[in-house]
């Protein structure tokens, strides 16, 4: 059953629509909204979070990577649900070993002891997408050998067609869709995830960091090999050593703590700040620290990038920062699409002021752990408060961030983050070019009301007719929305009133109850199909 398209959509759909409806009559029986209301809004979202972590693992594919996916989303996801699904580890149960060696044998065309001297049949982890195992060359070099696991490319193209359906009635029956622009992050999902799929691109990710930090004579990418690497099969060396949050392993070889701290963020915020792409899923179990102190990082199957654009609007907003100038931090966040259309710009600009001064007094020269949570926190509320989105990059780079950091506090609570960015964010902008820029900045917001002056007077001269033409418009689409809501839900409603009453005269024998309620489901059926078709037209009209 699990390998069935019409099982999974149905487990998955199903689940979603659940879940709104129990949303909706939550909030149809409580009015009135205090604590003890707020309680049990929470104790609802822990077991519907609970339920989809129990059948991610059930099912595993999509699900998995969709609730990992949804931990990032601190833009719209409610706190109790994103701290369930925090713990969704992409761990399944093992496959054999029979299928990993016909697949091995098949991907390289040849019997699989041609081209390794030994390997060791029992997994040393099984995620989701890849099964990994350890082997020796004919060379006696030790590798690991990643294989795709059973039908995954199929598992995963069954459960994006259910995705696509789950986005759709989110888009059409929540208020996701004024929340989020759904399209868009359905589209970023599937393309982070299918990339995830080809090992051809993590093979690649892993030679471009082996390339880039290859003057970096503290950090270790694995050699990847490229001959016996394919699509379904990744081969690279093997490392051994710990995980980098093992500080008895550190101690026990004497390592330096600070300095391998110092190191770990040295590499990670060059990806963050700079141009070009970052290891997207940087946990505990992914950073090795070796006897001798040297850290490997390893598996690049998921990857973010920070593009040219994206580092021009990091120096915008540092330098706005600097210059306490909120209006062009503002600014710069629509720029990135951060905020939707209908949100208050000017309570966005009060609460980033408030944010930013509450931890510039003092709280970053002592932050820690405590800090940084509470920091998380704060940035979720305000993201909460206001229809701000982020795209899928962005988010994954968050979680990267918010992973390392977490990462670094284990391992050196006295990090002090200040000290070691200062730097990092002088070489961002080069040794005098910040200064120069702020000085050209301060010039050039000095002279801007003198030359928008005419300008501004003459789009305020047109801007009455377009705006009234405008409202006019908005009003109208408002009230099609708000009426064919109103007919789907009470067609809905008949649908579900005439099955109840065709299985009561069923069972009582009552013919005419039956055939009569038979008809009126099937009538209210065809009605509301015809609704959500002209509703679904209006929508992509609207877009």
């Amino acid at each position: 059953m699990k390998y069935n398209i019409i099982y999974r959509c149905t487990i998955i759909v199903w689940m979603t629509v659940k879940f709104i409806f129990q949303i909706y009559f939550f909030t149809m029986r409580h009015s009135v909204w205090d604590e003890k209301t707020q309680q049990k809004w929470n104790a609802l979202l822990v077991k519907q979070a609970k339920e989809y972590r129990i059948k991610a693992v059930e099912l595993g594919g999509v699900l998995i990577k969709v609730g990992q996916f949804l931990s990032t989303r601190t833009d719209f996801m409610p706190d109790v649900f994103i701290r369930e699904l925090t713990g969704l580890v992409d761990r399944v149960p093992p496959m054999t070993f029979d299928y990993a060696k016909r697949l091995l044998e098949e991907e390289w065309g040849g019997e699989i002891g041609d081209y390794v001297a030994e390997i060791n049949e029992t997994s040393i982890a099984s995620a989701s997408i890849g099964e990994v195992y350890r082997a020796k060359l004919s060379g006696g070099t030790e590798v690991a050998i990643k294989v795709q696991r059973y039908r995954v490319q199929q598992i995963f193209q069954m459960d994006f067609k259910a995705l696509r359906m789950v986005f759709w009635i989110l888009s059409v029956f929540t208020g996701f869709g004024k929340k989020a622009d759904l399209k868009a992050l359905y589209r970023e999902l599937i393309t982070v995830m299918d990339r995830e799929l080809n090992f051809h691109k993590e093979l690649e990710y892993g030679t471009y960091f082996k390339e880039r930090y290859k003057d970096n004579s503290s950090i270790h990418i694995p050699n990847y090999y490229e001959k016996l690497s394919t699509k379904k099969v990744l081969v690279m060396d093997w490392v051994d050593g710990a995980k980098i949050t093992d500080l008895e392993f550190m101690n026990r070889h004497q390592i330096n703590i600070q300095q391998t701290a110092k190191t770990l963020f040295d590499f990670y915020i060059d990806q963050f700040l700079n141009q070009g792409k970052f290891h997207a899923d940087p946990h505990a179990g992914n950073i090795i620290i070796q006897k001798d102190g040297m850290i490997s990082i390893i598996d690049f199957g998921m990857i973010g990038e920070v593009g040219k654009q994206d580092t021009h609007y990091f120096k915008r907003i540092i330098k706005s920062l600097i210059m306490d100038d909120y209006d062009r931090i503002v600014e710069t966040l629509d720029e990135m699409n951060f905020i939707l259309p209908n949100a208050d710009k000017s309570k966005l600009n009060r609460m980033i002021k408030q944010t930013i001064e509450l931890y510039r007094n003092g709280s970053f020269k002592n932050i820690d752990a405590h800090v940084m949570d509470q920091l998380r926190n704060d940035i979720r509320i305000f993201i909460k408060d206001q229809p701000i989105q982020l795209s899928a990059e962005y988010a994954y780079l968050g979680r990267a961030i918010s992973i390392v950091f977490g990462i670094l506090f284990a391992i050196y609570p006295d990090i002090d983050i200040e000290r070691w960015a200062k730097p990092k964010i002088k070489k961002m902008f080069g040794d005098r070019s910040l200064v120069e820029s702020i000085y050209k900045q301060y010039a050039k917001d000095a002279a801007e009301p003198i030359l928008s002056l005419p300008k501004a007077m003459l789009n305020w001269l047109e801007s009455g007719e377009r705006d009234r033409q405008w409202d006019k418009e908005k009003q109208e689409k408002q009230w099609k929305q708000n009426f064919y809501l109103l007919l789907e839900a009470v067609s809905f409603i008949m649908v579900i009133v005439g099955i109840a009453f065709s299985f009561y005269g069923f069972n009582l024998g009552m013919s005419i109850l039956t055939i009569s309620a038979i008809a009126v489901t099937v009538f209210f059926i065809l009605i509301m199909n015809t609704i959500l078709l002209k509703h679904y037209r209006m929508i992509r009209k609207k877009t």
